[in-house]
């Protein structure tokens, strides 16, 4: 068992142990059913192939479809209606939860643990559950129960919303003399390791809040971080919260109920094959429940898109704390978080997240035109004194200090600050990248249609200038992925190549060469990105364009007038 347990009471300590125990000496059987050791579960491997027949209760709400196994009464199989894989015709909907016998295995359970030496026969993964309906709507929750052959029958009341989030109340029916006390918990399973397409602007893996705290750990941190034999990588108590397993755009999380004192925990078990990563609580409290009576707790099970208005909705009404950071909005999540805010409302607005895309290019683009005019002023000085700091790196060349001095002087003689035209460039990269990172992480532009041939921002333009955009019949992937150039990242190379037309050219012959070269190298970088994403830096790059020709005009026109005023004194 790890030594990093932290529980709030010695009881919950000790039911920890237990289950570590338990988990040592159950021998393996039946892997895909079994669950795995985290929150009090046994050790079982998870390549055994799924039982003859299944018995499961459907699952038929306004956004998700699927089924409930009620052998171990696992939520394991839901696609969700309003997403697919692709953007072709046909294209299967986006599979969230999979059985464990199936090639991705990604599951929720539910259950109960005994107090250490408690003798409870409590539900397990081969219990058999009977239902109340034959089908789970948004409009009819379903109970599970199952007697346990001596007074006590566990019950688990599940009931959908018209979104993602499930209801879940288990109940201890005591119908026998004695009193009962178990600790629920809940959990979710992913029996594979998934590719992480996000790389460092997005995390996939366990991710929790617990009294307050985000944590977002990795796969490898789970798998390294394992302690054998209990495989527990950590455990952490707190009041309510939350924890599941995060996708870039999907999120598997249990909830309990907040107020209440529980335990964290994140866990990974090899055992062969793939190994099981695990995420869940448990209750720090037992549930006891007196002769004749009815013990009950409530939590939740969120299984679907990462929305963000949807998250804040339920954020606010079932009060889960910063539920919102499921959404990998980073470091600057309080510059990223309004900005998605103003491109979602121009997409409700526009019915475009292309054009919204673009109104916004526009609207930063007014708000930060001061700061452009002084920076493209700076910029113009500085081109007008290129023959004199010439002149001055052909006297001084040999003397490094002399020249720094002079030109320095030089500087301060015209009134010029060399540094003038970095500093607006500085103050808007966290805008462009917070930018960056809401188009690369929300769902909002999953999908999302343009205008021509581009029916996905969030993919590349398919097109390709080495088979000449399709009229070739064959695929220059083949042989490379670098022989990837649609229309888009030429247009976006030749903005970029417009741009620094405008712009005062540096005077080291190496450094001209490497500018030359950027649009080239830019442009085939910018390929392979979303095509949201160049559609954004080539109407970007057009509005610059756009922007230094009316300053530099503005600024041609302010030094005719003054040069015009003593021309026309002197005729008088």
């Amino acid at each position: 068992m790890a030594s990093n347990i932290s529980c709030r009471s010695r009881a919950h300590h000790e039911v920890a142990q237990q289950a570590a125990q338990t988990s040592r000496q159950t021998p393996p059987t039946d892997a895909a059913r079994a669950p795995a050791p985290v929150a009090g579960a046994s050790s079982q491997p998870v390549s055994t192939p799924a039982p003859q027949a299944e018995t499961r209760l459907a699952i038929d709400a306004p956004k998700v479809a699927g089924s409930i196994d009620l052998l171990g009464a696992r939520l394991d199989d839901m696609v969700l209606r309003d997403y697919h894989e692709t953007v072709a015709k046909g294209s299967p909907q986006v599979r969230i939860l999979e059985p464990g016998h199936d090639q991705q295995p990604n599951y929720v359970e539910i259950g109960w643990m005994n107090l250490p030496g408690g003798q409870v026969r409590v539900p397990d993964a081969t219990t058999v559950w009977s239902a109340d309906a034959p089908k789970l709507t948004s409009d009819r929750p379903v109970t599970l129960s199952w007697d346990n052959g001596a007074g006590v029958t566990f019950q688990i009341v599940v009931s959908i919303d018209a979104h993602y989030m499930f209801g879940i109340e288990q109940r201890i029916v005591n119908r026998s003399a004695q009193p009962v006390s178990l600790y629920p918990y809940a959990r979710v399973d992913r029996a594979y390791t998934p590719t992480e397409t996000g790389g460092y602007l997005v995390h996939e893996g366990p991710i929790s809040v617990i009294d307050g705290r985000l944590d977002e750990s990795s796969y490898k941190s789970l798998r390294t971080g394992a302690t054998p034999p209990g495989n527990l990588s950590w455990t952490k108590g707190g009041q309510g919260g939350w924890a599941g397993i995060t996708d870039k755009y999907w999120l598997t999380a249990v909830i309990p109920q907040q107020g209440t004192a529980v335990t964290g925990s994140y866990g990974y078990q090899a055992n062969g094959g793939a190994g099981v990563y695990q995420v869940g609580f448990i209750a720090q409290a037992a549930t006891v429940v007196a002769p004749g009576t009815t013990g009950a707790t409530v939590s939740h099970v969120f299984a679907g898109a990462k929305e963000v208005n949807l998250l804040e909705q339920y954020q606010s009404s079932l009060h889960i704390p910063d539920f919102w950071k499921a959404v990998d909005f980073g470091w600057f999540a309080f510059l990223t978080r309004p900005i998605f805010y103003v491109l979602d409302w121009l997409n409700t607005l526009l019915g475009n997240f292309g054009l919204a895309l673009m109104a916004f290019t526009l609207l930063v683009k007014a708000l930060f035109f001061p700061l452009a005019t002084r920076q493209f002023r700076s910029m113009a000085k500085m081109r007008q004194l290129q023959p004199k700091v010439q002149e001055l790196r052909e006297r001084y060349k040999s003397d490094q200090m002399a020249l720094n001095q002079n030109m320095m002087a030089l500087y301060k003689a015209e009134g010029v600050n060399p540094a003038a035209g970095c500093l607006p460039m500085v103050v808007q990269i966290p805008v462009f990248w917070s930018l960056y990172k809401d188009l690369y992480i929300t769902i909002e532009m999953r999908h999302a249609p343009f205008f021509g041939w581009i029916h996905d921002l969030s993919a590349p333009d398919l097109t390709n200038l080495f088979n000449l955009f399709g009229l070739i019949p064959w695929d220059p992937n083949v042989l490379s992925p670098y022989l990837q150039l649609g229309v888009w990242p030429i247009l976006f190379g030749a903005t970029m190549f417009l741009q620094q037309k405008l712009n005062p050219a540096p005077t080291d012959p190496a450094q001209q060469r490497m500018f030359q070269m950027m649009p080239v190298l830019f442009t085939f970088f910018m390929a392979r990105q979303p095509a949201g994403l160049v559609i954004y830096y080539c109407w970007n790059n057009l509005l610059t364009v756009a922007q230094q020709m009316v300053i530099q005009r503005r600024m041609k026109s302010a030094v005719d007038k003054v040069g015009a005023i003593p021309a026309a004194a002197g005729r008088k």
